[in-house]
């Protein structure tokens, strides 16, 4: 089968972090370009002049980069398309937006908002769908030249044929009508010149050749505004394909009380970027005839397809996440790991930056030791914090009460003089203890692992006890043996 190389796009507006939902469509947007063997272009929407800020841009470029999506044109790569942000691109938008003016097919409204709003109050007030109702359609020069007198400044409307049906034939959710006289005349630009987004994405994706607009389900509404601009200006409209909304898991629209919305809050987390990205592209679409859940970005580059993506909404389920997170943290380099783990220490106060670099074969095994307990890589602070933390503390009531048995102080001082005995806690002699104090006094199972365990850590459950000896080594188990002899009294 012969699959058409498609030009597709992810167009970000920099007002904010870049949203969960929105590295999704990027990614969807990347892959299907992958699969086709087409183009994945990145442009920036920055006509919300007010909130649009670089930071944003740059959070949203690295975010991006940091999962791996790396785009063929657009901002920061270049190509022939450009500039590759909105508010670079206005002397492009002008011969389109006079064109418009010429036919007879837009025209400049000075009504203010005070006067727009005043009329969808009343609209509302009479139970109508509010939309702007064509007051300036058919000004005469007089008319305008009065309210110019008068210092009002004009915004670009477009003039939306009435009763016709709009069909919108998406890949994804089949066809979609809406009715023209729902829609109401639009501002395409505003009066300070600045072109508003509906008017803007049309030309900037006629201009860059955008074969394929993949999108989240919110814009759906905007696209029959944008059919008509297609239509209007007597050009190509493309295909569409608009994906699912994200919610939470109590089928509610994904927002901060549900947890992370950010892929930044993600990356500060310790999640890998291949496990956001599969665990991202399993929701809305799955894989033809294949059971599988762990896939890497290459296999996924020749598995997708938009006949996959399914209409129903995609649950964010965390939990799911984490599963999958952590079956990336155990399959990793542990070298790799422990870079990324590194920052969580010092965050901590465990180390500095300089004793990173001395202690580099020990935090390693100690990462190796707990990545198996690891769903994401900030949580290794609370499980490496018995490596660092000496004093005496319980974190709970059992862990204390395991203390309190007879047959304790016994069990303790002879473990102590075991360990006095060696230069080294080395893995055989942690492998080996166990046998030699069951023997020596009686203790066993639970009595006689625990014990230890809660003495050294206090903890009753955590990593394999035989690498937290190794890894506190003589010195540290000896401390912590005397200071809960001590405790015992």
């Amino acid at each position: 089968m012969n699959i058409t190389p498609e030009r597709v796009r992810f167009a970000p507006s920099p007002t904010g972090y870049l949203h969960i939902g929105g590295a999704r469509t990027a990614l969807f947007n990347y892959l299907y370009a992958k699969k086709t063997g087409g183009s994945f272009l990145v442009r920036i929407e920055d006509t919300d002049l007010a909130r649009s800020t670089s930071e944003s841009e740059e959070v949203i470029i690295r975010d991006l980069h940091w999962l791996g999506i790396h785009w063929d044109e657009g901002i920061e790569v270049g190509g022939d398309h450009g500039p590759y942000r909105s508010m670079e691109r206005q002397e492009l938008y002008q011969p389109f937006i006079d064109q418009l003016l010429a036919e007879g097919k837009a025209y400049h409204c000075y009504c203010t908002q005070e006067e727009v709003e005043a009329q969808r109050e009343q609209q509302r007030a009479n139970h109508e769908l509010p939309r702007y109702t064509g007051k300036c359609r058919d000004l005469t020069e007089e008319q305008k030249a009065q309210y110019e007198k008068e210092g009002r400044v004009p915004v670009v409307r477009f003039k939306v044929p009435e009763d016709q049906t709009i069909l919108v034939q998406d890949l994804v959710r089949g066809n979609v009508e809406f009715d023209s006289n729902g829609v109401g005349d639009f501002v395409i630009v505003k009066s300070d010149g600045a072109p508003v987004y509906n008017f803007a994405v049309v030309i900037d994706d006629h201009l860059m050749e955008i074969t394929t607009v993949i999108r989240g389900e919110e814009h759906l509404s905007n696209t029959p505004r944008q059919i008509l601009l297609y239509e209007a200006l007597n050009v190509n409209v493309p295909k569409f394909a608009h994906v699912s909304l994200i919610l939470g898991e109590d089928r509610s629209k994904m927002s901060k009380r549900h947890g992370s919305t950010h892929v930044d809050q993600y990356y500060a987390k310790g999640y890998l970027p291949e496990a956001i990205v599969n665990f991202l592209v399993l929701l809305g679409w799955s894989p033809e005839d294949i059971e599988e859940e762990i896939f890497t970005l290459s296999e996924l580059e020749k598995l997708f397809s938009l006949d996959r993506v399914t209409k129903n909404p995609a649950v964010f389920d965390i939990k799911k996440l984490n599963w999958m997170n952590g079956q990336y943290i155990r399959k990793a380099d542990i070298d790799r790991i422990t870079d990324l783990s590194i920052p969580f220490f010092v965050q901590a106060g465990y180390i500095t930056e300089e004793e990173s670099t001395i202690k580099r074969n020990w935090l390693t095994k100690i990462v190796e030791a707990a990545r198996e307990r690891l769903e994401y890589l900030e949580q290794i602070i609370e499980h490496a914090r018995i490596f660092f933390d000496d004093s005496l503390h319980f974190e709970n009531e059992e862990a204390e009460s395991m203390l309190q048995l007879e047959h304790v102080p016994t069990l303790l001082k002879t473990f102590r003089e075991k360990v006095e005995e060696v230069d080294v806690v080395d893995t055989e002699f942690a492998s080996s203890i166990f046998k030699i104090l069951q023997k020596e006094t009686g203790a066993k199972g639970k009595n006689l692992f625990m014990c230890i365990r809660v003495a050294l850590s206090g903890q009753c459950h955590g990593m394999e006890l035989v690498d937290i000896l190794e890894l506190l080594g003589k010195d540290k188990i000896l401390t912590r043996i005397d200071k809960v002899l001590a405790y015992l009294g």
